[in-house]
């Protein structure tokens, strides 16, 4: 989960950010607007410690000192991830409740999903937009028994609070969370390891939510995550992280995995990242997000509309985006990253790159770019400007490699 400006976007790696194989670097995953002012304090997850026991190489993201590799290496993390189960620490997101009768309804005049349709123990996906149809921030949120458990993007989460408050907290009440830290374990074995220590996870399906005792305290589990691996996140209080998140990486499966390979599991699942792939000014349409949004809440539904950003969305949707999203592959091995531009066969500009690497699994430089509607048809051929040279890719399906969610039968 988790903005990109296509007139141009400043190569903002951070310094000294582990590469895999031939100089293929990952970017830092936020972009941070310049500032004359002194930095402030970078703010410490609950598990910091532990990621410095571990030895972590930790950097700046989102206002957070975060791991993003450990000594394994990103190459190492990315892989076992896929093949075993890997334990993130994602305590820098934001954590909301909105409760009372009419939170349900309150939230559906910000968000452009079913809501009031959800049913209990259930998760969704969901964005936040402004008056003209742009992205905000993306989000998960599930119906608990004490209202609904709202994730935003750490980068976004004061804004987001302070625009939910502002528009709905006259409806509902709205409570953020920042005594709580989240967990996300994700992998093929991630089921094996997670029930040993919780009893009853491995009942639970793709987008399933439910609360569970470990130890006397209480985890909120939903069974999703940002790699396209089964998995699971775990939110709990911050005084509980360490000895759970000590507890699942005593599991023989778990190793500890950074933001580094974080990227690169999520960009090859075809998922957006929030600051890259999407923006204020990019719309679910032109993101190809529409997916997210059921017939109940678009023209004609029983709910249409009704949401901040309906009219400029919904007039989109009449006359057509002016770009896409597209899934990329490159036909030499030569990494394309964000934020190169993409030309047709004739050098005229088409599009931008907005994230790009060798993906370790896909095994083959891929990236996802906005592209003129013309260009985005599955087999199109596009050229990379990269370093002077055309480096020729092509349009691709997404994902780059296939979701493995448990879904029900």
């Amino acid at each position: 989960m988790s903005a990109l400006n296509l007139s141009g976007k400043a190569d903002n790696r951070v310094p000294g950010l582990p590469c895999i194989g031939q100089a293929v670097c990952l970017e830092p995953l936020v972009s941070e607007p310049p500032s004359t002012l002194p930095a402030a304090p970078l703010l410490r997850t609950p598990l910091y410690d532990l990621h410095v026991s571990l030895g972590a190489r930790m950097v700046s993201f989102a206002g957070y000192s975060m791991p993003v590799q450990y000594p394994a290496g990103v190459l190492a993390e990315h892989l076992h991830t896929r093949a075993q189960a890997g334990l993130f620490d994602v305590s820098h997101m934001g954590q909301l409740l909105l409760s009372g009768p009419q939170a349900a309804s309150a939230f559906e005049q910000l968000v452009p999903v079913d809501v009031m349709g959800l049913a209990p123990g259930r998760q969704r996906y969901g964005m936040l937009l402004n008056a003209q149809g742009g992205i905000l921030d993306d989000l998960m949120f599930s119906l608990r028994a004490d209202g609904i458990f709202v994730v935003v993007n750490g980068a976004c989460k004061q804004a987001d609070i302070a625009h939910i408050q502002a528009h709905i907290g006259a409806q509902c009440t709205v409570t953020p969370m920042p005594d709580h830290a989240l967990l996300a374990l994700q992998g093929p074995a991630a089921v094996t390891a997670l029930q040993r220590l919780v009893p009853g996870v491995q009942r639970m399906v793709f987008m399933d939510g439910a609360s569970f005792d470990w130890q006397g305290q209480v985890l909120y589990i939903t069974r999703s995550g940002y790699t396209g691996e089964d998995g699971f996140e775990i939110s709990l209080h911050k005084d509980s992280a360490m000895a759970f998140a000590q507890a699942l990486l005593a599991q023989p499966e778990v190793l500890p995995i950074g933001l580094g390979a974080r990227n690169s599991l999520r960009l090859e699942a075809g998922l957006c990242l929030y600051g890259n792939d999407m923006d204020a000014a990019a719309t679910p349409l032109e993101a190809q997000l529409m997916w997210a949004i059921q017939k109940v809440r678009r023209e004609g539904g029983a709910r249409a509309g009704g949401f901040v950003g309906a009219e400029a969305l919904f007039a989109q949707m009449q006359q057509g985006a002016g770009r896409v999203r597209v899934g990329l592959r490159a036909l030499e091995r030569i990494p394309v990253r964000e934020p190169t531009m993409l030309e047709d066969a004739q050098g005229q500009s088409v599009g931008q790159v907005c994230s790009g690497l060798l993906g370790p699994s896909a095994d083959a430089p891929i990236a996802m770019a906005y592209v003129s509607p013309r260009f985005a048809a599955l087999g199109t051929p596009l050229f990379a400007l990269v370093r002077g040279k055309r480096v020729p890719m092509q349009v691709c399906a997404m994902p780059f490699v296939p979701h493995r969610y448990r879904r029900a039968a």
